[in-house]
């Protein structure tokens, strides 16, 4: 008898779309998908870019220029990157204004990334898009849901934040925390997983 997986770990069917909508759809992506190549691509064109990002010391303006590379946009001059930073696909991340990252950060993006304007990042922090399949006997095949970070999040150092996860404008990831469920705006969480401690109080400047 086969084993059965509950409905909310089932990832959706595979349908016969372009596989990069199927990929940011969250439908099972299978390595040997015969369009999976395409993905492949992208991922060797990334990692050369961020060897080139990480190899040595550039000036911020420089940082800037391979990093819109690697997602394929142009940042805005406000945006602040101190490599190293680490990401796998690089195409779906989109940042805001003013938006600052520390060093070492870890971005798996295939699933899409959204972070809004005035985000700051602290070193060694995770955000993953994407999970393998439940079933141990298609491990290879993958699927991804959306990461969006909105207005003013600060993020501390060594966070972990899971697929599907959005973070309500404001708010505050303690250091160390994992991040498995959508966080309102104006709160401070922490813990693994991270809850809820404490409602912000502050006076908006303007």
């Amino acid at each position: 008898m086969a084993t059965q997986f509950s409905p909310r770990s089932t990832p959706a069917p595979t349908t016969n779309r372009d596989i990069f909508t199927r990929d940011l759809a969250g439908e099972l992506i299978d390595m040997n998908d015969k369009e999976f190549p395409k993905i492949r691509e992208i991922i060797l064109r990334t990692t050369a870019l961020t060897n080139k990002l990480n190899s040595r010391a550039h000036s911020p303006k420089k940082v800037r220029k391979i990093f819109s590379k690697i997602i394929g946009k142009k940042v805005d001059e406000s945006t602040w990157i101190i490599p190293p930073f680490y990401v796998d696909f690089g195409r779906n991340i989109r940042v805001g204004k003013n938006f600052f990252m520390n060093q070492a950060c870890t971005f798996m993006d295939r699933g899409g990334i959204t972070i809004g304007d005035d985000v700051f990042i602290a070193p060694k922090v995770c955000l993953t898009t994407i999970n393998h399949d439940f079933n141990p006997y298609n491990r290879r095949a993958t699927f991804c849901k959306p990461i969006v970070i909105k207005d003013r999040v600060w993020i501390g150092i060594n966070v972990t934040i899971c697929p599907g996860v959005t973070i309500g404008e404001n708010s505050v990831i303690a250091a160390g925390s994992v991040v498995t469920k959508d966080v309102p705006p104006n709160v401070i969480v922490a813990g693994n997983p991270a809850k809820v401690i404490k409602q912000l109080d502050y006076e908006r400047k303007g």
